[in-house]
């Protein structure tokens, strides 16, 4: 049987990535209510981190043990990967000790090479192309909030990075448009191969009746050295009230956090009664459970 490998949302049928949804929405139910719920008992999930994180290890470490099973942290420091082990090697070690292998890393072309490998999931926790939990998270919050999701609008302000190819990616698995707000020179360069999004220099414009607006910091990790840069370009990107005021009365502001108040987005707004990060950041657990329990236990 072929191994299912979940490295970015266009491994996914749109019918998967629903089902999925659900689940997570049913997963939070439980966990909220106190039931234990252990399809993962005896099960192991390795996870590589060559770039720090709060929510995702976590979000994955707390959610194997909510399903009875155990999570491995593995730093570049607590491995062969950072000695110099060929990618493909380390892949075909764990595939014979652990059930699944959660990859943080920068080249996405890294998790493809160890996924290759491997003969268990393999899953991306981010990589600087890609950062598809984090956009199951955010569909499963927007459903909760805002129910039906097909032909929709989201206006994502800032930078064309790893969070908006993923969420032009969900443009097209679920049906909605997606308005990219940022200056030229910063959109993604692949945008022509996605039909639900489009490029909006004007911000206004890209907010315009948006049922979410979502945003990033403007300097991802390893970037730094372009924060200044970056400060003085994204600036009117910023999402602030009159950004909020263009949008749909009834939209919704999401984060993927850490945010940078005053920069990006305005107190005024993250702190708001139109904003639902920390429900947001909350469901990376249940989505992630969801996502768990569909690979290894293929439920």
């Amino acid at each position: 049987m072929t191994t299912r490998h979940f490295l970015t949302l266009a491994d996914l049928s749109t019918e998967e990535l629903e089902q999925l949804l659900r689940r997570a929405a049913e997963l939070r139910a439980v966990q909220h209510n106190g039931d234990i719920h252990e399809p993962l008992r005896g099960k192991v999930l390795g996870m590589i981190f060559e770039k720090s994180s709060t929510r995702t290890r976590v979000s994955f470490e707390a959610g194997m043990a909510q399903l009875g099973g155990h999570a491995i942290f593995l730093s570049p420091r607590d491995s062969q990967l950072g000695r110099g082990e060929p990618i493909e090697d380390t892949a075909r070690v764990l595939s014979g000790m652990v059930d699944a292998v959660m990859i943080r890393t920068f080249a996405h072309e890294n998790v493809e090479r160890f996924a290759s490998a491997a003969t268990v999931p393999v899953i991306n926790g981010l990589t600087d192309d890609h950062h598809p939990c984090q956009l199951l998270a955010d569909l499963q919050t927007w459903q909760a909030h805002r129910g039906e999701i097909a032909g929709r609008r989201v206006a994502w302000m800032g930078d064309g990075n790893n969070m908006c190819r993923s969420w032009m990616q969900a443009a097209e698995r679920m049906d909605f448009d997606l308005n990219i707000g940022c200056p030229d020179g910063y959109a993604p360069d692949d945008l022509s191969e996605y039909p639900r999004s489009r490029h909006c220099v004007d911000p206004l414009q890209a907010s315009e009746g948006a049922d979410v607006v979502v945003t990033d910091v403007w300097a991802s990790m390893g970037m730094e050295d372009e924060q200044a840069e970056r400060v003085r370009a994204f600036e009117p990107y910023q999402v602030n009230a009159r950004v909020m005021q263009a949008a749909d009365d009834r939209a919704i502001f999401m984060h993927c956090l850490p945010a940078h108040r005053g920069e990006e987005v305005t107190a005024e707004v993250i702190d708001g009664p139109q904003s639902v990060v920390w429900e947001e950041a909350e469901n990376r657990l249940h989505a992630q459970k969801a996502l768990l329990e569909w690979l290894i236990a293929g439920a």
